[in-house]
């Protein structure tokens, strides 16, 4: 019960910020020329003596580096602090709790990119392994097919984007990678 409410709240929180996102960065993109001016007359306080707005304009200068323009700016600052874990989100998509059943959900990009041993490495293919091989020489091509051991971080990383389901020991006939699922003279 507790985690679809809490679901429900940040899918709402989301939707409530994006737009008003978008709106106080293109507000700032297009009236940044202006801000000195409309801060001026949206504050009310006009003097009975009648001066140019050139001469005003240097000193309205440092005020306009702190303004944002229109009432964009007002909203995302009340709206902000309501949320503060809800705008520092992760940028991996991993489902805490799916909406079914509530539980994890497994990264599928993780299981087609990666492969897990039992011992608990990662291995991955090197970057670029796919990417124009018409310009590369054959050495290079050679190099890049080679799979690779993620490290430490990376592992870890991978750990947490999967679920329990992909730690199992699996057996296969003729397993290439069989000799290393077991970890010898390795430090843990």
């Amino acid at each position: 019960m507790a985690p679809s409410v809490f679901l429900r709240a940040v899918r709402a929180a989301s939707g409530i910020l994006r737009p008003l996102n978008i709106l106080a960065s293109s507000a700032y993109q297009n009236c940044a020329r202006n801000a000195s001016l409309i801060s001026t007359l949206s504050t009310g306080h006009f003097s009975h003596v009648q001066t140019p707005l050139v001469s005003c304009a240097p000193s309205l200068t440092s005020s306009a580096r702190n303004l944002t323009c229109g009432h964009t700016a007002t909203i995302l600052n009340r709206v902000a602090p309501l949320f503060p874990n809800v705008l520092k989100l992760p940028v991996r998509t991993v489902t805490y709790f799916s909406t079914r059943k509530g539980k994890r959900k497994t990264v599928k990009a993780v299981v087609y990119r990666f492969l897990r041993l039992h011992s608990g490495l990662w291995l991955r293919r090197k970057a670029g392994y796919k990417k124009k091989l018409w310009k590369k020489k054959a050495a290079r091509k050679r190099r890049l097919r080679e799979f690779v051991f993620c490290n430490k971080t990376q592992s870890k990383l991978l750990d947490k984007m999967t679920t329990s389901f992909w730690k199992r020991r699996n057996w296969y006939a003729d397993d290439p990678y069989q000799k290393y699922h077991d970890r010898t003279n390795l430090k843990v």
